[in-house]
């Protein structure tokens, strides 16, 4: 039977997945069809905060697409001091420097990426990539949603449902990507294996307008933790008001118990919570919408069947701790689109796609044990405060107050609370967990080179090294008429990149006699890229005339300290092999 339509890939879902493998596959010139099962895109500003790494993904796909979303987001500097505190209006309990604001956190930030975190709602993001997919060629459907699949040696045919017409329609395609979010119905028909559990706890999203510029102005932040005796949100056992847009429209998250019925919230019940949250008892507040939704502990240990493949929240399910959902999502697109070009484009053999599940599954697991563990590590902010977890909220108040009292007891209580808000830079200014993803897959190709050893805590801080499946590490060059460049700009945009010095130039000879298009990049004096503060110098743990392979998502493929024998055959091998040819 004919398919009714046909594409080299089809994918499930415009999320932030969805929508930036979208955009890379029609940036690398596949013929790319995506779909959505809703009118339009996200209706909620669920993720937000938009580390380095996935700025460096936009920056790839173009200056002008890293710039429009700089335009939309807040900026780092505004994201703050998390603040502790009764509520907005109420007593401060404490604050820590978040998300790179910090003097030492900002100098690591900026010599780590040519760019800037920031705070990006989805509802931002999204359009953000629909439209740059769109706009370069994918083929889009709204209001359709995914039935079913069946694949075989040459392809895979998937079942759409018009929703509007109610008509269903095949799409053949030699891959199909499922980015269907938490509820994903393309991993349970590939019945991949899943480690976990969903559903561990149970919270209400309200989002709302109201101008709270007077109490947060002085204090910037992304997020204001209120503690109060009988809070709760989804285990964690506080209220949170998170800024949206600066300082009016916000976010309240409020738990419920997930062994019950998710509430109704109504106008009334919203009003109620953010009054009490913000400590206003007049305050009127306009409801833009509420919604509930589950916490979950889940990732998938095998994210690819064949010629299908999950990503996103369908492939790694978990709360909003440290906010790594969307940027996860997002490198996950850009792991698997240059991969799934090559293949179609017959520049590799399909064994290269098994390093997808090889290097993003670990991932996985990582960011949903991360932010599950950031829960747990309120609990000695809890204990330095007396909050329990009983329901005596009078004893409560008086322990929260003891930290006052001029008595050793009131010492050590303050003391406490110190040490245990500034632990929670694991979960607010985790750098490391975000730029240290190192991969280990037939993609990459040591030649049996050892690591480096960790300088510091790995999830705290980064750690540049060009060791091969780390990502390039950036530092700024210059060419000759004085322009400023990130190394990592010399390189992705769906290319291989052979990166050397002086004396390599049999590295770019043996480059470009290969068939595979190899961009060849050349730094040192007098040349088309010059190291003028000596800064790669430092970074680059190879010698002048070796070379450095670079995939197109800017990761190291391979590297050679120095010239080898026959750099042409080396290369050819190494290619090969990651090629799967």
């Amino acid at each position: 039977m004919m398919a009714d339509f046909s594409t080299d890939v089809l994918v499930i879902g415009t999320g932030p997945a969805g929508s930036a493998t979208s955009a890379l596959l029609a940036s690398y010139g596949v013929k790319v069809m995506v779909v959505n099962r809703y009118r339009w895109l996200s209706n909620t500003p669920r993720a937000h905060i938009t580390n380095q790494r996935t700025m460096e993904v936009l920056r790839d796909l173009g200056p002008e697409v890293e710039a429009e979303a700089m335009m939309h987001a807040t900026p780092q500097a505004l994201m703050g001091e998390n603040v502790f505190c009764e509520s907005l209006t109420g007593e401060e309990l404490g604050r820590m420097k978040s998300w790179g604001t910090s003097p030492l956190s900002k100098a690591e930030h900026l010599m780590s990426s040519p760019c800037e975190m920031n705070d990006l709602p989805q509802t931002f993001m999204e359009p953000i990539l629909f439209k740059t997919a769109c706009a370069r060629g994918a083929e889009a459907r709204m209001s359709v949603e995914y039935v079913s699949h069946e694949q075989d040696a040459e392809g895979v045919t998937t079942t759409c449902r018009d929703r509007l017409s109610g008509q269903t329609f095949t799409v053949r395609s030699k891959y199909l990507v499922g980015a269907d979010g938490g509820n994903s119905l393309v991993a349970e028909h590939l019945g991949l294996p899943f480690e976990g559990k969903m559903g561990v706890g149970g919270s209400m999203n309200i989002l709302f307008k109201a101008d709270l510029s007077r109490h947060v102005a002085h204090r910037p932040s992304v997020l204001y933790w209120v503690m109060q005796p009988g809070a709760d949100v989804g285990g964690i056992g506080m209220g949170l008001v998170r800024m949206v847009r600066p300082w009016n429209e916000w976010l309240i998250v409020w738990g419920y118990d997930i062994t019950q019925p998710a509430p109704v919230v109504d106008e009334a019940m919203a009003t109620q919570v953010a009054r009490q949250l913000i400590g206003d008892p007049e305050l009127e507040i306009d409801l833009i919408s509420a919604n509930t939704w589950t916490v979950n502990n889940c990732f998938a240990t095998h994210m690819q069947k064949g010629r299908v493949f999950i990503m996103g929240d369908a492939a790694h399910r978990h709360p909003p701790s440290n906010g790594l959902g969307s940027n996860t999502s997002i490198q996950d697109g850009y792991n698997l689109a240059w991969k799934l070009a090559a293949v179609v484009k017959g520049q590799a053999g399909p064994a290269l796609l098994e390093s997808y599940r090889a290097e993003r599954a670990p991932i996985a697991r990582q960011i949903v044990t991360r932010a599950n563990q950031s829960i747990a590590e309120f609990g000695p902010i809890f204990e330095a405060l007396g909050m329990d977890g009983g329901v005596d909220h009078d004893k409560i108040a008086r322990s929260m107050a003891a930290r006052c009292d001029a008595t050793p007891a009131g010492e050590a209580q303050r003391e406490a609370l110190r040490k245990a808000i500034a632990f929670k830079a694991y979960e607010f200014d985790c750098h490391g967990v975000e730029m240290n993803q190192r991969y280990a897959s037939g993609a990459v190709v040591t030649d049996g080179q050892t690591p480096p050893a960790p300088l510091a805590d790995m999830e705290l801080h980064y750690q540049p090294t060009t060791f091969p499946g780390a990502r390039l590490p950036h530092v700024w060059v210059f060419d000759r008429k004085g322009g400023k460049h990130s190394t990592l700009d010399l390189t992705g945009k769906g290319q291989f990149t052979l990166i050397t010095g002086i004396g390599g130039e049999a590295w770019a000879e043996a480059a470009e006699a290969l068939s595979l298009p190899i961009r060849v990049v050349k730094i040192g004096p007098r040349c088309a890229i010059e190291d003028h503060s000596g800064d790669w110098a430092r970074a680059r743990e190879i010698t002048d005339a070796g070379c450095l392979l670079v995939r197109p998502d800017q990761h190291v493929a391979w590297r050679s300290p120095g010239l080898t024998a026959d750099p042409k055959a080396d290369l050819s091998r190494v290619l090969h092999a990651i090629l799967g040819l």
